[in-house]
């Protein structure tokens, strides 16, 4: 072989990883667009991204799924590292490929049905989740690692009770009381933590105030204790602690699970809708529109004040 056609044979590969480098980096750039409207007609756009470590995992995310295109926990990460920088269309555009791809994996119906939620596309949630409930169906449920570790690094949920969890919350957002009723009630949302207890114990209570079941709420919140072990969810735990009785108002501490709590109390408690409306108000006003109680608020005010 002679000097020359080496030569030729060195360029031409540079060429093709020059290349091949030159579209992964452009793919790592994310561009803010409209992520959704809200229901109450504001547009929400996603952020511009700084230089950091949540960057720096979309991108490793990014780089690990173009090597390894058929590996579905790939394009799971994926989906859910550019979810938390804000992208939610983004990760819903993913999630759908991998429904594609792999169409038996309840995963991608799963995380997908989360993000249509953040991004108050409910009737399409439900109709993934709902698939997802076919998917797992008879199959031994699976611990769901954390995207974001709390501080014991312990992962708090499963496949199948993040499946419920979520179709009991967009049945919830739909003002379907007995479908959300049903769903939070399904064991695997409440199996094994504290946490777990808590979190489903808060939508549980308000459902079946809603539902007009005093009795039925009262039941749910009766394991709720100030000895428990709560790693993530402090928000929930107060707010049950509160329903009972055993946490004054003036003792919470405001955050946008306090103001929703705070707000539902006043209306199915004591008719304060005055009262109530300016919990709303203030809920609306500075939470996280992507936090799930504010989403919850925003649909509420949507029902009782326009």
């Amino acid at each position: 072989m002679n000097v020359k056609y080496i030569c030729l044979i060195i360029i031409f590969q540079i060429f093709i990883c020059c290349n091949l480098n030159q579209n992964i980096t452009s793919n790592y750039s994310l561009s803010p667009t409209t992520e959704t409207i809200t229901l109450l007609g504001d547009t929400l756009i996603s952020p511009v991204i700084k230089e950091g470590k949540s960057l720096d995992q979309f991108k490793s995310a990014q780089k690990i799924y173009f090597e390894n295109q058929n590996d579905p926990n790939a394009l799971i990460w994926y989906g859910r590292r550019a979810a938390y920088l804000g992208y939610y269309q983004k990760a819903i555009d993913l999630y759908s490929e991998g429904i594609k791809k792999f169409p038996d994996d309840a995963r991608f119906y799963r995380h997908r049905g989360h993000r249509y939620i953040s991004t108050r596309q409910y009737d399409k949630a439900i109709k993934d989740f709902i698939k997802a409930i076919g998917l797992i169906d008879e199959k031994v449920d699976q611990i769901e690692p954390d995207g974001l570790p709390n501080k014991k690094n312990i992962p708090l949920t499963t496949l199948n009770g993040n499946i419920w969890y979520h179709i009991g919350l967009a049945y919830y957002l739909t003002n379907d009381m007995n479908n959300a009723l049903k769903a939070f009630s399904n064991r695997s949302v409440s199996h094994k933590y504290d946490d777990n207890i808590v979190s489903s114990a808060h939508w549980l209570y308000m459902i079946n105030r809603r539902l007009g079941d005093i009795e039925g709420a009262s039941k749910v919140i009766d394991k709720v204790n100030n000895e428990m072990d709560i790693i993530e969810n402090m928000s929930y735990h107060q707010s049950c602690l509160f329903y009972k009785g055993k946490l004054k108002e003036s003792e919470i501490v405001i955050d946008d699970v306090a103001l929703y709590s705070l707000a539902n109390w006043y209306m199915y408690q004591n008719n304060d809708t005055l009262r109530a409306k300016k919990y709303y108000q203030k809920l609306l006003e500075n939470g996280n529109p992507y936090s799930f109680a504010f989403i919850a608020g925003e649909s509420d005010w949507i029902r009782f004040f326009k």
